[in-house]
């Protein structure tokens, strides 16, 4: 724009809306949004500079953005590489305008020929994009009644959120939102909340909890809920970063003595088990038990079809 602008000074905005294929309100948003862009610094003397009017636009300072951009081929392969990377993040962008900025890129890099960009639809039976109406209503601060799947209840819930805020945190994107059910900032994953409603009321998360720090961790320390203490074997120390777990010490052989916090004794079982050898269960003793009796069965039901416990036929 702005470059257009220059080589058409004082020109109306209804001439520059038609030339530039947008309405004359969209134009004048645009142009109100260019006093906020300029250089780092972001002071009176970094910032983009117009004067305009619906009869007359005139760029007094520039900020440097003299001519139109042009990516390098490799400029626009990151970009676009970028853009797909974000755009399978559900909540993190709009997925339409997402596809339509890597659409328009990819033509000025084949020549001029758009490919339409892939129609962004609801998923089965769940009549309106879950993704989308927490969106919307986090842009007009409305409280959201949601169904969420919590993988470490491993529990399906309806509960009524007051959204802050859309975070990214080891490559998912969660709604950051105060919990009226919990009373609580929590972190809800998107590809976890299986429907959305957006609620005719206001949402009024407390002052406290709208902090840019506040809840940011996505496994608070609970002392409510039950704490497993775990072994981890060296050779699968990996466990740490894929888990909340926190570690406690190391041994000299090099195994790891951690802890980690749980919901449901059913779940926390099931996923122990699934280390196998790898990661041995301290505490609390009645998970021990829960680990033991399930490996058991498991090993019982190996020797009733015919395999022994090594494994082997």
């Amino acid at each position: 724009m702005i470059p257009y602008f220059i080589a058409n000074p004082g020109i109306s905005a209804a001439d520059a809306a038609a030339d530039l294929g947008v309405t004359t309100k969209q134009l004048m948003s645009d142009l109100n949004q260019l006093w906020m862009c300029g250089l780092p610094g972001y002071g009176p003397g970094d910032l983009i500079d117009l004067s305009f009017s619906e009869e007359s636009i005139e760029v007094t300072f520039s900020a440097g953005i003299d001519r139109p951009l042009r990516l390098t081929s490799t400029e626009a392969t990151a970009l676009l590489v970028a853009l797909r990377s974000i755009v399978d993040m559900p909540g993190m962008v709009d997925p339409t305008a997402a596809h339509a900025a890597i659409a328009k890129i990819e033509a000025a890099i084949t020549g001029g020929r758009i490919v339409p960009a892939p129609p962004v639809t609801a998923r089965p039976g769940s009549g309106k994009d879950p993704v989308a109406t927490v969106r919307a209503a986090l842009a007009d601060k409305r409280a959201v009644r949601i169904v969420y799947y919590s993988a470490s209840r491993d529990v399906v819930s309806e509960r009524v959120v007051d959204p802050i805020r859309i975070v990214l945190v080891d490559n998912n994107s969660y709604l950051q939102g105060w919990c009226r059910q919990a009373e609580g900032v929590r972190l809800f994953r998107f590809d976890r909340i299986e429907a959305a409603t957006e609620l005719d009321e206001a949402a009024r998360p407390p002052s406290h909890a709208t902090a840019e720090a506040a809840a940011l961790d996505l496994f608070q320390d609970d002392p409510a809920v039950p704490l497993a203490r775990l072994l981890v074997r060296p050779d699968y120390g990996w466990v740490l970063d894929q888990y909340p777990m926190h570690r406690m010490a190391v041994h000299p052989d090099g195994s790891l003595e951690a802890t980690m916090r749980f919901a449901t004794l059913d779940w926390m079982a099931r996923l122990l088990l699934g280390f196998g050898s790898g990661v041995t269960v301290l505490g609390p003793p009645e998970l021990v038990a829960a680990v033991r009796e399930r490996s058991n069965a498991a090993l019982a039901t190996y020797a009733a079809a015919g395999y022994e416990e090594a494994g082997t036929p």
